[in-house]
């Protein structure tokens, strides 16, 4: 884990890199229609999406401000840019515009394997300037068939996808739904799945940017939860309301726990591995952790999840957000208790659960 620089501190999250999504998806699926939706919903936040070819996108005249040989601007603040020879250089085309960026979406081509791509942000010297953020598959529920296994690409498409989009469900029946979702779960097991239509999905499931900004959004959630005699920020109030409003529908719902006790380690981890549901998709968190002195900033898309070390700036306590679909949220809360340190008096008691 990263030493903590003066820099870093006064940032959000100790690595500072530019997070980035990746839609992979064979050809047909929707990835294009989703990269639509992004670039459509992403006011007040800056989000460059890196794609082949922008003219395949079909971005509405409306919203372009100005265009040049590789790269439009939306009145969004989003840009476009496309994916010449490099990806590397696209990307530090985006990372030395003179406007920060919050976000950068790829677009992989629909018969690329996506690890390329991973390790691209991974393993190059891109690792210190970015942060992958989430690898996000696009599936076509009504043209999938097992022949597309003869292709490697397809095949990593899914199993190395953080969240499974199943698009085009309209198109299908819901035993054909299983039945693809079944053969997903073959290739990978306990895979996170969204059904979708013409790739219309919640953005702060698939995006950390936005519900996820800042420490700011779990003052909010505070502030809503405790009482109203907070005079918090109004902006991030409005964004508050916004988010949770845009995961109304198909059961998608946010579950907050805070604590002011430490978690042990060992139960958190066996928290992740044995009781998280399929259905939570993303999480975020500040923890703090009775083995460790440091504060933790806590990400998860799908199954990946990262934790970075940082310092405390205030008191030390532990905040979580859960983001899924039809979640028990009685039990969930249930679960992270356990996770809790028990008072050093009963400590052995409970060892070994």
């Amino acid at each position: 884990m990263q030493a903590v620089t003066p820099e870093s501190q006064a940032m959000d999250s100790p690595k500072q890199g530019l997070p980035v999504t990746i839609i992979t998806g064979f050809l047909g699926s929707g990835k294009t229609t989703l990269l639509n939706h992004i670039l459509s919903n992403q006011q007040g936040l800056k989000t460059a999406v890196l794609v082949n070819e922008f003219g395949e996108i079909g971005i509405d005249n409306e919203l372009i401000i100005s265009t040049d040989e590789n790269m439009v601007e939306l009145n969004n603040g989003c840009i476009c840019c496309t994916i010449n020879n490099d990806l590397i250089d696209a990307v530090y085309k985006v990372l030395e515009r003179q406007d920060k960026i919050d976000y950068l979406v790829v677009e992989t081509t629909g018969l690329a394997d996506p690890l390329p791509v991973a390790l691209t942000f991974l393993g190059t010297e891109l690792r210190d300037l970015t942060r992958l953020d989430s690898i996000i598959t696009v599936v076509d529920a009504a043209n999938y068939s097992l022949d597309l296994f003869n292709s490697q690409a397809a095949y990593s498409q899914i199993y190395y996808g953080d969240v499974i989009l199943l698009n085009k469900t309209d198109l299908v029946s819901e035993e054909q739904l299983q039945a693809v979702e079944a053969k997903i779960r073959q290739v990978k097991e306990g895979a996170r799945i969204i059904r979708t239509q013409r790739s219309q999905v919640p953005l702060p499931l698939i995006l950390s940017v936005g519900l996820f900004e800042s420490d700011k959004y779990f003052d909010v959630t505070q502030a809503h939860s405790h009482d109203h005699d907070h005079d918090h920020d109004h902006d991030h109030d409005h964004h508050h309301h916004h988010h949770s409003h845009h995961l109304e529908n198909d059961g998608f719902t946010s579950l907050s726990f805070e604590s002011d006790k430490p978690f042990a380690i060992r139960k958190f981890q066996y928290f992740l591995d044995n009781q998280l549901p399929d259905t939570v998709f993303r999480a975020k968190g500040i923890m703090w952790f009775d083995e460790s002195p440091k504060r933790h900033i806590f990400h998860l898309c799908g199954k990946r999840f990262t934790l970075d070390d940082d310092e405390w700036k205030g008191e030390k306590k532990n905040q979580l957000v859960l983001i899924g679909q039809n979640l028990n949220h009685q039990q969930l809360r249930e679960q992270l208790e356990n996770c809790l340190c028990l008072p050093y008096t009963s400590r052995g008691k409970g060892f070994g659960k």
